[in-house]
């Protein structure tokens, strides 16, 4: 019974640690969508199952590997969430692979993608002519976003996490600039204090980290 009893509490503490970091970070991680979220789980993964088994690494160990984790796994979260730089280099990209009607050959193969690939992605999107889209973006995830010509409303946020995103303003033909004056024309210090903004009709609609200043 003595040696299965550290297995057992190994394997305890792994699953609290799991139940824990999955309600902590997001359900998301279940499903990741970016390079963060599948090392987390892999490493985690990892650590949970390559421990129980070894006899020389004692529970206490165990415990504070995994408190380690989190905590590095914490500040790289905040990181992406708050400085647009550390979210580009631990998500990635997204990356422009038709920009007006044109396909940049060089960004679809960058993106780990093929012709039969691309074109894929754009039937399942019902698009089946190149030169109506006006701009098409490989996300992190591999998704494919399109925006056809005559499309008011893209199809992913203008404003997010307090940053604003470049792909859309530069479909919509605008800079920071005219996005920093409308969300201070709409009473609001800045992007910053923004937690999501939607670009709808030629319009903006902003949610406020601050629910409280949230326009009525």
């Amino acid at each position: 019974m003595s040696f299965y009893l550290p297995i057992i509490l190994k394997l305890g503490i792994g699953l609290i640690a799991l139940i824990v970091q999955i309600n902590i970070f997001g359900k998301g991680n279940l499903a990741p969508s970016n390079a963060l979220d599948q090392v987390q789980n892999y490493v985690l993964g990892g650590i949970i199952g390559g421990t129980i088994y070894t006899a020389t690494i004692t529970v206490f160990q165990f415990i504070i590997v995994l408190v380690i984790w989190t905590l590095w796994v914490m500040i790289l979260k905040f990181l992406k969430e708050h400085n647009h730089l550390a979210k580009k280099i631990i998500d990635g990209t997204p990356k422009v692979v038709i920009d007006r009607g044109q396909i940049d050959v060089d960004a679809v193969v960058m993106a780990g993608q093929s012709a039969s690939d691309l074109m894929f992605k754009l039937r399942e999107q019902e698009v089946y002519d190149v030169s109506k889209v006006k701009r098409a973006v490989i996300e992190q995830n591999g998704q494919l976003t399109v925006i056809e010509y005559g499309d008011q409303n893209p199809k992913y946020p203008i404003i997010y996490d307090g940053q604003a995103n470049f792909d859309v303003l530069d479909a919509i033909d605008q800079d920071e600039d005219w996005l920093e004056n409308q969300v201070i024309a709409e009473g609001y210090a800045g992007i910053n204090d923004i937690f999501v903004g939607e670009y709808i009709q030629g319009k903006i609609r902003l949610t406020p980290y601050n629910q409280s200043d949230q326009k009525k």
